[in-house]
């Protein structure tokens, strides 16, 4: 009788229909939050070009510069997160080197996280 069941049948619980969507939304939202917070990063790059120590430290110690800085980091690295597991998940065959890469993944996006946040609350803070 197991020939008798209907294609979605077959398929249900499997693939992309459980978690697609959210992943879909995910990346949308960080890429349209992106486009700001890139553009202000830029800005900030081209304002502070030529300026001296105290002068750019000054300027990335100001709250909103911090926080827009710090949400730029976060935004971009979790976006960063989100395509790079798809293109493993798409093009990485085997299920070993898949899950090695997947945690390398993650890895190199906290320590490349943390020391960015770590850096910009020294900064922040004058420590």
């Amino acid at each position: 009788m197991a020939d008798m069941q209907t294609p979605l049948r077959r398929v249900r619980g499997l693939g992309s229909a459980r978690g697609g969507t959210a992943h879909f939304w995910r990346v949308r939202v960080t890429s349209v939050a992106l486009v700001p917070l890139s553009l202000f990063a830029i800005w900030l790059v081209l304002a502070t070009f030529g300026s001296g120590y105290l002068e750019t430290r000054a300027m990335l110690a100001h709250p909103v510069v911090a926080i827009l800085l710090g949400l730029f980091v976060v935004i971009t690295l979790d976006h960063m997160r989100s395509g790079m597991e798809e293109i493993i998940a798409d093009y990485i065959h085997g299920e070993g080197l898949k899950l090695v890469l997947l945690m390398l993944n993650l890895f190199f996006v906290l320590v490349v996280g943390g020391a960015c946040l770590f850096a910009l609350l020294k900064i922040a803070f004058g420590g």
